[in-house]
């Protein structure tokens, strides 16, 4: 009987979120090469011809402000050479530019491309209100947690009866819903850890407190907190040249890293702030600051050096995505993601012959 409950809490919290889980499958696998595919479709867009070295960040930042009229809020800088770079401007719009001539390629609305809505639609299935908020982004979390309910209610189906390990093979031949029920056991079972970690760091990026407690529980150890950036007292009389002298002192801070942002100040008393990869670190999470009217680097944060709790929190952002060791993992990470699509749709195929043969 309990068995038989369980059964049924399988199928209830398939039908439930089920319609949601297979767009957060569809569209989860197609973030993994949706830069990749807007490349290859307008590479007139995305693309630069290789030259000799990119022209210097305030060179590109002041010509941008110029053609935009818009100040400069934000700069992301390529490591591939034929890549357009990407920066932000103050009224939300978004530049892609030739790094080497400073020409503008396009201007856009960032979830206006494949991969901005794409991206909206995973994360907050597109609804944002009138005051900008997105309610939805709770929704898409709870489908996450169910979903990892669920994979447990299918471990403990599996572990239950006997010969378990005999129920882990695949018979090619068999019939189509013997084969069918097979690979969602075989499959469900094999990726059960992957998959929960997926999911878990999916909802990381929305239910930050709740997600870093588990994480912290489990290892004992606390994440460590980025340092606030500091406050500047604006001068009276600005030698703009001192921008460029902040920058290329802040770039020697960790002379082993990978620029990775430039922030550009939205108020006076803000600094200047460089995010980079450092090595030993698998995204980038280190920070400088410096001070844009002296020149001066003013703080500092190498988080290459953070204890294992915080990398391994930082670290959430490469697995969700499978961007960690190379294309043969990223093929594996969009088969994976297909599986909560697999699941849900044999699940509801046995549930239909069973009850309508």
């Amino acid at each position: 009987m309990f068995k038989l409950w369980l059964r049924r809490i399988h199928l209830i919290l398939t039908l439930i979120t089920g319609l949601f889980l297979l767009c957060l499958s569809v569209t989860g696998a197609l973030l993994i090469y949706a830069k990749d595919i807007q490349q290859i479709v307008n590479p007139h867009y995305w693309s630069v011809e290789q030259q000799t070295k990119p022209l210097a960040y305030p060179v590109i930042i002041k010509t941008l402000s110029l053609h935009t009229k818009q100040p400069v809020t934000l700069l992301m800088p390529e490591q591939n050479p034929t890549s357009a770079w990407q920066a932000q401007l103050l009224n939300k719009q978004y530049v892609s530019l030739n790094p080497y001539t400073a020409e503008i390629l396009l201007q856009y609305d960032y979830y206006s491309t494949l991969y901005g809505f794409t991206m909206a639609m995973h994360r907050w299935l597109l609804w944002q209100d009138s005051e900008g908020e997105r309610p939805l982004r709770n929704w898409v979390s709870i489908v996450a947690l169910v979903f990892i309910i669920n994979m447990l209610v299918g471990v403990y189906l599996w572990i239950k009866p006997k010969n378990r390990l005999k129920r882990l093979i695949i018979k090619p031949k068999a019939k189509l819903r013997i084969l069918l029920y097979q690979l969602h056991t075989v499959l469900g079972m094999y990726f059960f850890l992957i998959l929960t970690l997926i999911a878990f760091t999916g909802m990381a990026f929305n239910w930050k407190d709740q997600t870093k407690t588990v994480l912290e529980f489990i290892t004992q150890t606390s994440v460590e907190p980025r340092p606030k950036p500091p406050v500047l007292n604006v001068p009276l009389h600005v030698n703009t040249d001192n921008f460029a002298v902040a920058l290329e002192n802040a770039l020697l801070a960790f002379p082993e890293g990978e620029l990775f942002r430039i922030y550009l100040p939205k108020k006076d008393t803000a600094p200047v702030a460089l995010r980079i990869k450092n090595p030993g670190e698998s995204h980038a999470y280190s920070w400088v600051w410096a001070n844009q009217y002296t020149g001066a680097v003013l703080q500092t944060y190498n988080a290459a050096k953070a204890n294992l709790t915080t990398q391994a929190w930082n670290f959430k952002y490469k697995f969700h995505i499978g961007d960690f060791a190379g294309p043969l993992l990223q093929i594996l990470w969009l088969l994976i993601a297909i599986l909560p699509l697999f699941f849900t749709l044999s699940g509801v195929y046995f549930w239909y012959k069973r009850h309508y043969r």
